[in-house]
């Protein structure tokens, strides 16, 4: 399980490299930043309150725990008595502590790839706190800590009960809606759909898609609690459902455009991870190869949205994750083998997967939209444009990743 942990921990990292290779090459040092002030600030507060907030034993109506029961982890669900780690089932809790910490982190740092270029690094700072508080650590409770979207909760019809076995709706649904919500709040970036934004790094973008695959391992098979066959379903699965959405992504790519490109396989291998994060040990190798490939194809037409909408999503977290992950979700409902539709169980499992797969995105929109309008109207979302026309990197960091860069705004400046 620590392994498990630090696979996941690794996920966050390789997603600044990700994300960091697809702005442009005066926004890149912002971008990762960006995933490593997540990890500061909730790597910080899980501790405080955030696994108080997800695994308390007091629940505040089946949404939130109570933050103070194990605030600091000093309450009786992690220590005992006499000051030992509590352990469950062969597990020490405070391992689990770890493991939970890290898809906090991560869920925070996706939403970021939606605002790239343009956002004030210290609000971005105080909303991953606040968002993190407010609508990841509920979700979690909900889904995982006997809250109202887990299987002791009302939305249970037989034997169909809620299926998220490693972050469809925690996770995915959560930062693809804050990630619209944010997109719409934020606005778009100067020259949208007019100018060329293309990926500055190709190689950085595949090496970071390369990263997360790996660390998705333990974000996946981790999910099993044990080195037993659940996790061999789950990393088998989540091979094979990445390996279907990269084909997936690809055909549709050449077909629909006429080359099959590196940032499409990268793109690919994001979407089939993300949908296999809810199925990963609830459906067969076979239903994986399924899922993957439909996500890669949905991805794959879901990015333009933004384009035939008017949203700035700027490195497709809607198109991938909130797309990606609501297939996942509801695809259960037809492959669940245990109830699926298309294993011989009824409807029941579909109509439970569609409830909180919308119970889901209403909270996060919810919240997501209080907390992002709070801060427009304190702190302030964008940077200057003069800021974001010579990069965000050098106006918010005072540095570049690239000493051209660097150059050619002295000399703008000069000419001025």
């Amino acid at each position: 399980m620590l392994t498990s942990a630090s696979l996941v921990l690794l996920m966050t990292p390789g997603l600044a490299l990700f994300y960091g290779g697809m702005v442009r090459g005066k926004s890149v040092l912002n971008m990762m930043m960006m995933s490593f002030g997540a990890m500061a600030v909730v790597g910080v507060i899980y501790v405080l309150w955030g696994w108080s907030m997800s695994y308390a034993d007091q629940s505040f109506g089946g949404i939130v725990g109570n933050p103070f029961e194990q605030f600091g982890l000093g309450g009786g669900g992690v220590l005992d008595d006499a000051g030992e780690w509590v352990v469950d089932g062969g597990l020490p809790i405070i391992v689990d502590v770890g493991f939970q910490a890290t898809f906090a982190i991560i869920t925070v740092a996706l939403i970021s790839g939606a605002i790239a270029d343009r956002v004030k690094f210290g609000t971005w700072m105080v909303f991953a706190g606040i968002w993190a508080t407010l609508s990841y650590f509920p979700m979690s409770h909900m889904v995982w800590g006997g809250g109202l979207l887990s299987d002791d909760g009302p939305f249970v019809f037989g034997d169909a009960a809620p299926i998220d076995f490693a972050g469809g709706t925690v996770v995915h649904i959560n930062a693809g809606v804050a990630a619209l919500v944010l997109a719409l709040i934020v606005g778009k970036r100067k020259g949208f759909g007019r100018e060329p934004m293309r990926p500055h790094n190709l190689p950085l973008v595949m090496l970071g898609a390369a990263l997360l695959w790996f660390g998705w391992f333990g974000f996946n098979a981790g999910s099993a609690y044990g080195a037993d066959g659940a996790a061999g379903l789950a990393w088998v699965n989540t091979t094979t459902a990445t390996a279907a959405a990269i084909l997936g992504w690809l055909i549709t790519e050449k077909l629909r455009d006429g080359s099959a490109t590196s940032l499409g396989a990268a793109s690919g291998v994001v979407a089939g991870l993300v949908a296999i994060t809810p199925a990963a040990g609830d459906v067969s190798p076979v239903g994986a190869i399924a899922v993957g490939a439909i996500a890669g194809v949905l991805s794959a037409f879901a990015v333009g949205l933004k384009f035939k909408f008017g949203f700035d999503d700027s490195l497709d977290v809607v198109g991938i994750h909130l797309v990606a992950g609501l297939w996942g979700t509801v695809a259960l409902g037809f492959l669940a083998t245990e109830t699926g539709l298309f294993y011989g169980g009824g409807i029941e499992q579909l109509g439970v997967q569609v409830i909180i797969a919308v119970i889901a995105i209403v909270f996060a929109g919810i919240v997501t939209l209080v907390i992002g309008l709070a801060l427009k109207a304190t702190m302030g979302w964008r940077i200057s444009e003069d800021e974001e026309v010579s990069g965000i990197d050098l106006a918010v960091h005072s540095e570049t990743a690239y000493e051209t860069i660097q150059q050619g705004s002295v000399i703008k400046e000069v000419r001025s």
